[in-house]
């Protein structure tokens, strides 16, 4: 009942707090014979890890991931992949002044009002630490996706917007979002959006993002017609995410802005291929993969770790004030492209095993 696990047959459970000794997960129904080692992980927790940029929290942490179990000789066995991470920069102190206070905006009084306790620490389970085990699991689901597709499915994230400013989408480049913190397509924003995130961090506030999630090569016909629409498990994976607050699948809101002709994607064959004449179903048709890309926009609050002094309560209900202190990012959507990834590849890696296993 704990709902610490996710997945039908690729399933990981995550386990471990912000300021605990360590974090993890366990990865189960990883098919056997598959090469793996911790170099094909850590190139993903690097993308994610603190402490990057100036825009992003600026705690220290390797996370170094290890396999403990189900690797022998450099390939799974089909057993349970245990992978761990130490915690290695907590600093509980800078939690200790508001121990008794809940954080407006955070998990604090929710799992105060379900469990009767809470770990102040970092916010314990409820930080977006525990994102670093999804990651890992994440690059272990791509490894499984490679081995079973026929076609290499390219899996990639990108920031179109932070706070009120967006990309130019004519600016659009891929290769540029390797090359800049803010794992930003458009290069010419970028200077506006470093300036934009340094005022916001002097004002002692914060701001939210947006974040573009595409999939490419994805074969038709993954996901289940009812209860396991591959477009309902992507969104059910996207805002497990900490701070995400909204997901939209292709044209997503747009396309109450249009009407239906314009929105139906039209259906053709050219030398027994289908095409489509555009994508605003975002490559998802009755739940079930059309053969187009896969396009999945979140919606990132801003983080709500700030030191403007807000109103709330204590443990003993009674008004009071906060301010939060500490190292907390300006705007954690920025870390959030590669966790996005991750439980993209989670999805896909668990509806292809589903979609082998049903029909062959």
């Amino acid at each position: 009942m704990s709902h610490n696990t996710f997945g039908k047959l690729f399933r990981f459970t995550t386990w471990g707090e912000s300021h605990g000794a360590a974090i993890g997960c366990v990865v189960d129904g990883c098919p056997p014979m598959i090469p793996l080692n911790e170099k094909d992980i850590q190139k993903y927790l690097d993308m994610r890890k603190p402490g990057t940029s100036r825009f992003v929290t600026q705690r220290k942490e390797d996370d170094e991931v290890s396999i403990l179990s189900g690797v022998f000789e450099g390939k799974t066995t089909g057993t349970p992949i245990l992978l761990l991470i130490w915690n290695k920069d907590q600093k509980s102190k800078d939690y200790s002044e508001i121990r008794n206070k809940f954080r407006p905006g955070h998990a604090d009084i929710t799992y105060f009002l379900k469990y009767g306790i809470r770990d102040y620490r970092g916010g314990g389970r409820s930080s977006a630490r525990e994102t670093a085990s999804r990651v890992a699991a994440g690059a272990v689901a791509r490894k499984v996706i490679d081995h079973i597709s026929k076609k290499k499915i390219l899996i990639q994230g990108a920031v179109t917007q932070i706070g009120k400013m967006s990309i130019n989408p004519r600016h659009f480049n891929w290769n540029e979002v390797s090359k800049n913190s803010f794992f930003c397509p458009d290069k010419k924003i970028i200077s506006t959006w470093e300036e934009y995130l340094d005022l916001t961090r002097k004002n002692g506030t914060s701001l939210g993002a947006k974040i573009l999630v595409n999939a490419k090569n994805v074969p038709s016909g993954l996901g289940e017609p009812i209860y396991g629409k591959l477009d309902a498990e992507l969104a059910s994976a996207m805002m497990s995410i900490n701070a995400v607050k909204g997901v939209e699948i292709g044209l997503g809101n747009e396309a109450i802005e249009i009407s239906g002709d314009e929105n139906s994607d039209e259906i053709r064959v050219k030398n027994k291929k289908i095409s489509f004449s555009s994508n605003n179903s975002g490559g998802i048709l009755g739940g079930i993969s059309s053969g187009q890309d896969i396009n999945i926009s979140i919606a990132v609050k801003p983080t709500s770790s700030i030191l403007k002094t807000k109103k709330t309560i204590n443990n003993k209900l009674k008004n009071t004030t906060i301010s939060t202190k500490g190292r907390h990012d300006p705007c954690v959507g920025l870390r959030a492209v590669p966790i996005a990834e991750a439980m993209t590849a989670c999805v896909l890696a668990d509806h292809i095993m589903r979609n082998k296993a049903q029909c062959g």
